[in-house]
């Protein structure tokens, strides 16, 4: 029987949990997602990113 996997923030994330709930999800590394994240808030002026973590953090429900 497969288990199927559910999109939570983690206890263990820096902030909210938001890339570390998203890494556990995808089974990658958290500091790769944080990478990405960052690489994601620059590269876009800094307002997209906060507002795409604010959605997240009101759509993804805790652990």
């Amino acid at each position: 029987m497969v288990k199927k996997k559910k999109l939570v923030r983690s206890n263990k994330g820096t902030l909210a949990g938001i890339c570390t709930g998203i890494a556990e999800y995808l089974e990658l590394d958290p500091a790769l997602i944080k990478f990405v994240f960052w690489c994601f808030l620059l590269a876009t002026g800094m307002l997209p990113g906060i507002i795409a973590y604010l959605i997240g953090l009101a759509i993804i429900p805790k652990e």
